[in-house]
């Protein structure tokens, strides 16, 4: 009897177990990926051959702010940015109509031209730069001067924000970012409209 009931348990157990990889390959399945295993979306700067001055160029002559993102294969706060974050129409229309992203792999070995005309490759970039953990996105003015840094995942508000925050210059009148933030969801709220911060 209680044998029985040993395997029960554990047909039912290996059973909860073994739906979890099928649950996040379900969750993962529109969510395309380039060749070295990043999420993308469509709509980035897949075309960049990484010379970022050119980069730079393009996006000031389209009227947009040029965004670096870094990222790496596995990394689950990047997949939540796809998954979340760029699926909100209202987040993803406000990124593709004011900003060119070009992504680049935290490990990857893609050689690209910093805005100083150096050559280097991916990680090496990367460390150049400091960054530590993904996704991290670095924001340069039209000198190719970072201006601004989201370092980590943001939920939906913030990480709009933060392109509102380049795009509107605000880092100019006011560098703290939170600051920033704070009047400007009290500007919304005036206005009668609801401010999800987390």
């Amino acid at each position: 009897m209680i044998a029985a009931r040993l395997i029960i348990l554990a047909t039912f157990l290996f059973g909860i177990v073994s739906a979890v990889p099928v649950r996040l390959a379900a969750e993962e399945a529109d969510l395309p990926k380039t060749d070295d295993g990043l999420h993308y979306q469509p709509w980035f700067k897949m075309d960049s051959f990484l010379d970022l001055a050119d980069d730079l160029a393009e996006a000031k002559a389209g009227g947009k702010r040029l965004a670096i993102l870094f990222e790496q294969r596995g990394c689950p706060y990047c997949r939540e940015m796809h998954k979340v974050n760029f699926k909100i129409p209202e987040v993803r229309d406000y990124i593709k109509a004011n900003f060119d992203i070009v992504q680049v792999n935290l490990w990857g070995d893609r050689e690209m031209t910093d805005f100083d005309g150096e050559t280097l490759i991916e990680k090496k970039f990367g460390r150049k730069y400091r960054v530590q953990y993904t996704p991290t996105i670095i924001f340069p003015d039209d000198n190719g001067e970072e201006v601004h840094r989201l370092p980590g995942y943001f939920k939906p508000f913030h990480f709009k924000h933060i392109f509102m925050y380049v795009k509107e210059e605000g880092y100019i009148e006011q560098p703290n970012f939170q600051r920033w933030l704070s009047a400007k969801a009290d500007e919304l709220r005036a206005k009668g409209i609801e401010v999800k911060l987390w």
